[in-house]
């Protein structure tokens, strides 16, 4: 491996007009610090701004809440639907079943708007009332 120079020639060389006559050495200052000195780091800091994005993430955003909620009540509306398939074709199946009592569970979280809610407090109602008839609930 080849050091290169300011000039572009490899230091040491003999085709150098002039000689380095110091001395090339590298050494540190002395520095007379005591030891036991408590030092305040960076870290700190970091710490403090990674807990507010922490705390940034855990907040809410309310549209968001209301998309989730939205989903949640088309789902439970959705297995409804096919446990009214299931009754009228003769096939009940019991995973629908399932799904409905999954479906009641996710319906119990607010949605901060208190139209949406009365709306999924319906849903969560009929959900029950099906549960009830086949006896699950």
């Amino acid at each position: 491996m080849r050091i290169y120079g300011p000039n572009g020639t490899t230091l040491g060389s003999s085709t150098s007009s002039t000689r380095r006559t110091s001395s090339t050495s590298f050494s540190l200052p002395e520095t007379t610090t005591v030891p036991d000195e408590v030092r305040s780091a960076a870290a700190p800091k970091a710490a403090a701004s990674l807990d507010a994005l922490l705390a940034l993430q855990g907040v809410e955003d309310p549209t968001e809440r209301r998309k989730r909620s939205v989903a949640r009540g088309k789902g439970a509306l959705d297995v409804l639907d096919d446990l009214k398939l299931g009754l009228l074709s003769g096939s009940f199946d019991t995973a629908t079943v399932n799904r409905l009592r999954n479906a009641a569970a996710s319906l119990k979280e607010s949605s901060g708007d208190p139209g949406l809610d009365a709306v999924l407090g319906e849903i969560e109602l009929r959900v029950e009332v099906e549960l009830a008839k086949a006896g699950q609930y």
